[in-house]
């Protein structure tokens, strides 16, 4: 007597052999967005890297010989060095209009772009003044920094604490651009000592 296959096995195995391809391909796509994320983790870490060039630029044009060194000149608007002596409208994220807009940047500063040549990227930077009008600073117009109330080791003549001397309150603000229009935003506030 002839008995008649049912094919139950060959339905189990077609069955497996999708669920096995279903499996490969989720597989693939997680490895393909997997090396997409580290690229770009990549590209961020260069970005930064790049944008210490524009820092270093920046402070050596203020506490140096550069074009800012002088108090005096810290005083009114500097465009040629990208230098506001008032503290530049922001965001809600605290970046200075500025640096996302080529209109609003014409206004404060004309230096060029700091470019990486052979790599993509463009730097540019604005340093502002965190005070509320132009001219000397004192407390009531400038945010001031003050260090330690006393500094050990030494007092003045009278035997009371020597107090360190207020100094005015500087931000920097970096917008790097990198290869396929990735974009960084750095910000730093410092004092000319």
């Amino acid at each position: 007597m002839r008995r008649h296959q049912q094919g139950v096995v060959l339905i189990y195995a077609l069955i497996t052999l999708v669920i096995m391809m279903i499996g490969a391909v989720a597989i693939s796509r997680s490895i393909t967005a997997n090396q997409f994320n580290i690229g770009n983790i990549g590209f961020k870490r260069d970005l930064t890297n790049q944008g210490e060039r524009a820092v270093l630029l920046a402070m050596n044009a203020v506490r140096n010989a550069g074009v800012l060194a002088s108090e005096v000149t810290r005083n009114t608007h500097q465009i040629g060095a990208n230098y506001s002596a008032t503290i530049l409208p922001t965001n809600a994220h605290g970046i200075p209009n500025a640096l996302l807009s080529d209109t609003a940047f014409a206004a404060v500063g004309n230096a060029p772009d700091i470019t990486v040549d052979g790599m993509g990227v463009r730097i540019r930077y604005v340093i502002d003044r965190l005070a509320t009008t132009e001219g000397a600073c004192n407390s009531s117009r400038c945010t001031m920094a003050t260090g330690n109330s006393q500094v050990f080791g030494g007092a003045a003549a009278g035997g009371s604490p020597l107090q360190p001397a207020e100094q005015t309150v500087y931000r920097l603000t970096l917008r790097v651009t990198g290869p396929r229009n990735t974009l960084s935003f750095f910000q730093s506030t410092f004092t000319t000592d």
